[in-house]
């Protein structure tokens, strides 16, 4: 049975792992970013980049995915966008390959080219899928603006 919150809506309560792999319930795993967390762009970026540098990037794509829930409609594709990418370095991280390039060009596809995520998508558009991990995060985390 799903884990839901007190509105009925499905939440899963379950511990997870560094790679975001969920857990038995009881475990113990990584501090998760909470459902309800409503970030400013500005707040986003600075605890996805804190994340990324910690080599965490399952919990990057949480806080992109917390900006593209609130974001402003014209935003949302560059959030979605980011947070994508953030779950391509996750699957790398757990050997997955293939589902890595092909959440990296989904998330680049919704990247802005121009401005200042463009260096994001084109970095994420250039790793294959044996990419290190630790240098694919390196990688995106220097690209990313601030």
């Amino acid at each position: 049975m799903r884990d839901r919150d007190p509105e009925g809506r499905p939440r899963s309560a379950r511990p997870r792992d560094a790679y975001g792999r969920p857990l038995p319930h009881g475990a113990q795993g990584v501090p998760r970013v909470p459902d309800d967390y409503a970030p400013t762009s500005e707040r986003a970026l600075a605890d996805a980049r804190r994340f990324l540098s910690e080599g965490l990037p399952f919990n990057a794509h949480e806080v992109f995915e917390g900006r593209w829930k609130c974001a402003p409609d014209e935003e949302r594709e560059l959030w979605q966008g980011l947070a994508q990418i953030c779950v391509g370095l996750t699957h790398l991280q757990r050997g997955n390959g293939r589902g890595a390039l092909t959440l990296f060009g989904r998330g680049a596809a919704r990247v802005p080219g121009d401005g200042p995520y463009g260096p994001v998508g084109r970095a994420a558009s250039g790793l294959a899928a044996d990419s290190d991990p630790e240098q694919a995060i390196t990688l995106i985390l220097d690209a990313l603006p601030g």
